[in-house]
């Protein structure tokens, strides 16, 4: 089962995420945490199969995470996902130059999502 790690401050959009991935009949496990510091501690501490990273958060960006998360080895494979509603140009190179290993838009597509996000685990199998 891909047990993925959302890091995410806003509750709503968790819940929406963690809703849409478990009623998908993909076995995912989901976790979550509210701010990027905590999501990194959370990852060190059981590497996830995915990451999925807001962007915008307060205390520390989902850039700035993700560059971080990029220097601990043993979370050099997991791959990262921005999932964000920043969307104008130049906001998914500077993602992928950052370190995600993909991009997914907000408001998500409830139909696409839980394959999105499969295709991603799938692809550091």
């Amino acid at each position: 089962m891909p047990r993925i790690l959302y890091i995410e401050d806003n509750a709503d959009n968790r819940m929406l995420v963690r809703r849409v991935l478990m009623a998908s009949g993909a076995a995912f496990e989901v976790v979550e945490a509210e701010n990027a510091i905590k999501g990194i501690a959370m990852a060190q501490a059981d590497p996830p199969d995915l990451i999925l990273m807001d962007l915008s958060m307060p205390e520390m960006d989902g850039l700035t995470a993700t560059q971080y998360i990029r220097t601990i080895p043993k979370l050099s494979h997991v791959p990262i996902v921005a999932l964000t509603a920043n969307a104008m140009q130049g906001d998914r190179d500077r993602t992928l130059n950052a370190g995600c290993d993909g991009y997914i838009s907000k408001p998500i597509d409830i139909d696409r999502f839980p394959q999105e996000v499969l295709n991603y685990v799938r692809s550091v199998k």
